[in-house]
């Protein structure tokens, strides 16, 4: 894009917004410590579902303004490899083009692979014009670093429910270790859920479920995802 620039902006925790500096110069650590450009909305009629998630990634509460924003970061607390997530990290602006443009991505994920920058946009909207050109332009500043930039839409449906059911077992205080740690070390390749569960008959069948659940959401065991989660459903060990 020629005669492309851009800017970055981040509100701090005091709800001050620094000023604008050149975007390839804003460090990484910079970028982090920002709070969500926007605040939490509620308001009758509203077409979207806001929210907070808790995070086990981040130990902390992320916003979330749709379904589909929840979706995201849910896949992004269950993937080991994300270790940070901003929501509404920063404001970018740029002139591309002869016009002036202005984009707040919806999450920074921090991974053991770089840095990505994700929006959150409906399947059925990626063909709007002005969705696609917003995109592109984000896209050409985020990969200008070296970043990875993502357009995030629906999941598979079975996928996303068993990610979602997953994370009702995310909190590791609620487990016993001392449980955890006989799971991790049982037999337990190519065994059933349910046969799982009885592996451990000291243990009460319930917990014993829970704590497999616990370590499929930490994927200290593997299974196949992209069918309903059942107690056939076989395990697998982290390769």
């Amino acid at each position: 894009m020629a005669g492309f620039a851009v800017t970055v902006s981040l509100r701090q925790g005091d709800g001050e917004v620094t000023e604008e500096r050149l975007w390839a110069a804003a460090s990484l650590d910079l970028l982090c410590s920002a709070t969500p450009w926007r605040t939490f909305r509620w308001y009758k009629g509203q077409r979207h579902y806001s929210g907070i998630y808790w995070s086990a990634t981040t130990h902390d509460l992320v916003l979330y303004e749709s379904r589909l924003e929840l979706a995201r970061l849910l896949f992004a607390d269950f993937d080991s490899s994300v270790r940070g997530i901003v929501a509404q990290p920063f404001l970018l602006k740029a002139r591309a083009e002869g016009k002036a443009r202005r984009h707040i991505p919806d999450y920074l994920l921090i991974t053991e692979q770089g840095p990505v920058v994700v929006d959150v946009k409906p399947r059925r909207r990626l063909s709007d014009p002005v969705v696609c050109a917003t995109f592109a332009w984000t896209r050409h500043a985020v990969e200008s670093r070296g970043w990875r930039y993502e357009v995030w839409s629906e999941p598979p449906r079975a996928e996303l429910e068993n990610v979602r059911f997953l994370a009702g077992f995310r909190r590791e205080w609620l487990f016993s270790s001392v449980l955890l740690d006989e799971l991790r070390h049982a037999d337990l390749d190519s065994v059933t859920i349910g046969a799982a569960t009885q592996r451990l008959p000291q243990w009460p069948e319930p917990c014993v479920r829970a704590g497999i659940h616990h370590l499929l959401w930490r994927r200290d065991l593997h299974a196949d995802l992209t069918e309903p989660l059942r107690s056939i459903t076989a395990l697998r060990r982290t390769p």
